[in-house]
């Protein structure tokens, strides 16, 4: 009966992208592979400098679903267009290298939301990452009112898109950096949407965004107005943003946040 159930449901591709990174690579495939359902492909974007992932994928007996690309790109966004080109489901997920999905249930019960609500195209979840040096379970659902916000705990690792809707909106930009996910949710303001009260991945916080936060946040000020013009909100907010984040370097910022993400557990 469950199998029979799945049969009507979407066909998941996850793209997952990575740069000399193998252990990180590894741990994400545990992930997919442990999954109850499994997806209908697991694509590997690997621009690496060397030849240790490749060498591994093409050695080690991979799941037939899995498959790969190795190849110097651009950039991330580079490598996120590369995987969009080549997956073939009809649900898109990207899940970075060094990621792992959260539970063993998360693609099936992604699945059955996407069954249940069959008419939005995108949605998002929770996801399992250190703020403060604390493991905290962030999410809330998408808002466009609050774009000029940023990301606003809005993770991308959590986002599953239809993948008509990257051949509507188009793919990640190759100007940005850091904020090619932003810039996307910007395009996805006005599209059917519909938010999963369920984490869907333990972050690893050694990203790029992570570690060049400060220039995200400006980033994202220059995407932002790029789509609506000079905001002072969004300036603002980032700024906000900023001070918040020098004072979680400080003992006494991580004491008041560990009493905040007592709340978040």
């Amino acid at each position: 009966m469950k199998w029979a159930y799945f049969y009507y449901m979407e066909q998941l591709s996850v793209i997952t992208i990575c740069f000399n990174n193998l252990s990180d690579l590894q741990n994400t495939c545990s992930s997919v592979d442990a999954q109850s359902v499994k997806p209908y492909e697991h694509y590997i974007i690997d621009g690496s400098s060397n030849k240790d992932i490749a060498e591994w994928l093409q050695n080690t007996a991979q799941p037939s679903y899995r498959k790969w690309l190795c190849e110097r790109d651009k950039g991330i966004s580079d490598a996120f267009n590369k995987g969009l080109s080549l997956a073939t489901g009809s649900l898109i997920h990207i899940l970075n290298s060094a990621d792992i999905y959260y539970s063993t249930t998360v693609i099936e019960n992604v699945l059955v939301y996407f069954n249940k609500y069959s008419g939005i195209q995108w949605a998002t979840g929770n996801i399992f990452m250190k703020r403060g040096g604390i493991w905290v379970r962030i999410g809330v659902p998408f808002d466009a009112g609050q774009l000029y916000k940023g990301m606003r705990s809005v993770s991308h690792p959590t986002w599953f898109l239809k993948k008509e809707l990257y051949k509507k909106l188009g793919n990640f930009s190759l100007d940005l950096k850091i904020a090619m996910d932003y810039d996307l949710m910007c395009r996805l303001k006005n599209e059917p949407y519909g938010y999963m009260n369920e984490t869907i991945v333990k972050f690893d916080d050694g990203g790029v965004s992570t570690n060049q936060y400060l220039k995200s946040l400006k980033e994202n000020v220059k995407v932002y107005e790029s789509y609506y013009g000079f905001s002072l909100a969004a300036r603002a907010w980032q700024c906000r943003l900023s001070l918040l984040y020098y004072l979680l370097q400080s003992k006494f910022g991580k004491f008041l946040y560990a009493i905040k993400a007592s709340n978040l557990k």
